[in-house]
């Protein structure tokens, strides 16, 4: 069990980071920039994707892709001709480079011209009792490469539970699609994925947090402990155990000086 002190950390460091104070320094306020739904989708799930490295650098290339695209993702996923293409040669993060950026293209495409929203791709894998997205970020992968010419290079980029990954980058982008409260940082455009069944996107900075404070037996990235930690919030709140993700995020890169 969780003790009442550490309890009451995680009750008020989720209090304090949750609050509209924290997009304008997190990758969220890129979606947060748009105001329709396959807007927020897009290019909530591209930056989210793109989340690892420096923040300064996430956010520039987050808005390089937002002009390459004339400011107007979705439009631009259904209309945009073959020579509109080029243009994103000089793009990269890192690792991700062209070749990715096409297949995002191509796929966003797909599915956008079949489906109305990014949701339908990751709940056609869950099955009616499942406790977790398991299933649906497996479905999800599947789905994602269920094309001749994925590139293999691409698939590093889309992690799933079924390769142990802890799938930190993609458990973000559903807390910020499927979470909803008052507080307004996370957007919950999506229903049929439910808060209850999110699970914990652990990256280095809430995993040493989680650690700190007991929360984890063993500081590894993967799938087996991020659904360990996730069980462990349900103690505090099952209905939302993800949202202490805000907590243990912020209290890995607590800089006193920026949240004031």
């Amino acid at each position: 069990m969780i003790n009442e002190k550490i309890a009451a950390i995680l009750e008020e460091k989720f209090a304090f980071f949750n609050h509209p104070r924290f997009i304008e320094h997190d990758p969220i306020q890129i979606p947060h920039s748009f105001s329709s739904l396959q807007d927020k989708e897009i290019m909530g799930f591209w930056v989210a994707i793109l989340a690892w490295g420096q923040r300064k650098t996430i956010l520039q290339n987050a808005r390089t892709l937002i002009e390459l695209m004339d400011g107007a993702p979705y439009q631009f996923i259904l209309e945009h001709q073959a020579s509109d293409l080029k243009r994103f040669e000089t793009f990269k993060h890192r690792t991700f480079q062209y070749p990715d950026t096409l297949y995002f293209i191509d796929l966003f495409q797909r599915h956008y011209q079949r489906n109305n929203s990014l949701e339908t791709a990751f709940n056609r894998g869950l099955q009616p009792n499942d406790l977790t997205v398991e299933n649906g970020l497996n479905g999800f992968h599947d789905y994602f490469f269920n094309s001749e010419w994925a590139p293999e290079r691409t698939k590093k980029h889309i992690a799933s539970p079924q390769k142990n990954s802890a799938c930190k980058r993609i458990n973000m982008f559903l807390r910020w699609m499927v979470r909803k409260d008052q507080a307004g940082v996370d957007f919950g455009l999506w229903t049929t994925i439910k808060p209850d069944q999110l699970v914990c996107p652990l990256d280095v900075h809430s995993m040493r947090t989680a650690a700190q404070l007991g929360l984890m037996q063993e500081e590894k990235a993967n799938w087996k402990t991020a659904l360990a930690l996730t069980e462990t919030l349900r103690q505090l709140d099952p209905a939302d155990p993800v949202k202490y993700d805000f907590a243990l995020y912020g209290m890995g890169i607590e800089d006193k000086t920026l949240w004031k």
